[in-house]
């Protein structure tokens, strides 16, 4: 017998030389939750080992990550008070932007911090943005998702990331960021984002439930593929720089699919309910957390992304720097 692909496979230094898919801590993304207040570090129930934080705790989430060698962060914001027009979103107090500045004031550029652009988190009624009636009006949100955007450049992020899903949204933000000077300020688009049961944890996290009705006149058919290109590629068309598939697992496909018609770098957001869904398996003894941990997070960028948005991202630093993965 000649051709034995064993061979190739009999030690771990031999297998980790010839690994096709490789993975680095720099390529991972950390989410973290602000919480207006003071002197909150309060454990979130349904995302076991992460916190909200008042913007003068949130340096206890930054210097772990960092002693992990996750230095990049996707961060959202839980408002004090809430109102139809979302106005805490894109307000120069709002907790976001305390959040950037208090970051910013004591790391510098030491971290890279993105911002996540939308208004379910501010608005009173839940959803993504202006509504008319019971229903989103995608052309009267645009204005509020660029200011949003902008007031979160100006107080120290160095990408916005658009979750909203509304028509022209990158378009108009990035008209705005560049008007105001900002050209040089990234845009990540949730190009192809998913009306998704796995955001349920997210929503308890970041209390963003729709009071009524659901996301699935924006956010996309679980069955669509076709469809996730065409975002992709206008969202390409109008000034993204980077492109993001969400959820992942559930859509490996659909990062593939991407990945091999589209050329910006490519995240996948491993959301909350597939990390939930890992945790709650080993806590009932079911599988070995750690195991399932590597093994999903490499299928992610099997599949084609370049990026990783995970709530595991400091295990999983720790695992590719053991060489376990990566």
């Amino acid at each position: 017998m000649i051709d034995r692909s064993r061979r190739l496979r009999t030690t771990p230094l031999l297998r980790g030389m010839v690994r096709e898919t490789r993975m680095s801590p720099q390529s991972l993304i950390l989410p973290l939750f602000l919480q207006e207040g003071e002197k909150i570090c309060s454990p979130i129930p349904s995302l076991p080992g992460h916190f909200h934080y008042s913007p003068d705790e949130v340096s206890r989430g930054i210097e772990e990550a960092l002693r992990h060698g996750v230095n990049k962060f996707l961060l959202f914001g839980l408002p004090a008070s809430k109102d139809p027009e979302g106005s805490g979103a894109y307000a120069e107090d709002g907790i976001v932007q305390q959040g950037l500045r208090a970051i910013r004031q004591k790391y510098g550029k030491e971290v890279y911090l993105i911002t996540d652009v939308c208004m379910c988190e501010y608005t009173s009624h839940g959803h993504c943005g202006i509504l008319c009636g019971e229903t989103v009006d995608n052309d009267k949100t645009l204005p509020y998702l660029s200011r949003t955007a902008l007031s979160h450049v100006q107080a120290g992020a160095d990408m916005v990331a658009p979750s909203d899903m509304m028509d022209g949204r990158v378009a108009a933000i990035r008209q705005l960021l560049d008007e105001n000077g900002f050209e040089n300020t990234p845009i990540l688009s949730y190009a192809v984002k998913y009306a998704s049961s796995f955001y349920g944890p997210f929503r308890d996290a970041a209390g963003s439930a729709p009071s009524f009705g659901d996301r699935k006149s924006y956010q996309m058919d679980c069955h669509n593929v076709r469809e996730a290109l065409k975002e992709a590629m206008q969202d390409t068309r109008e000034g993204a720089d980077l492109l993001m598939v969400k959820p992942a697992l559930s859509y490996l496909d659909v990062i593939r699919a991407v990945k091999e018609n589209t050329h910006l770098p490519l995240a996948a957001y491993s959301v909350s309910g597939e990390y939930a869904m890992i945790k709650a398996a080993a806590q009932a003894g079911l599988i070995d957390e750690y195991g399932v941990m590597c093994e999903s997070a490499v299928s992610i960028f099997r599949a084609g992304a370049d990026i990783l948005i995970t709530y595991y991202a400091n295990e999983l630093a720790d695992a590719i720097m053991k060489g376990d993965i990566g």
